[in-house]
């Protein structure tokens, strides 16, 4: 999954679509996940990195990841 090219992220989650004028806020989770996706990481290597950092099962991990993803393609922000 990749972030669309146009899409700008801050440091402390927030996103914003100038396609679109939308804008969405994040947590700091949100803002390393976002932050890995545009460096080019593959889901499953963001999904290493966050289990390295959180404390965090990875089946409680891979459920909040597809709610995540679903919320991004909601949103249009994921190439397709």
């Amino acid at each position: 999954m990749k972030l669309k090219k146009n899409i700008a992220t801050s440091e402390n989650g927030f996103i914003f679509n100038p396609a679109t004028g939308d804008s969405f806020s994040g947590n700091a989770i949100a803002a390393d996940i976002l932050a890995l996706m545009k460096a080019g990481h593959s889901s499953d290597e963001v999904k290493q990195q966050l289990l390295n950092k959180y404390d965090v099962e990875p089946a409680q991990l891979n459920r909040d990841w597809e709610d995540w993803i679903l919320q991004l393609k909601e949103a249009n922000l994921l190439e397709a």
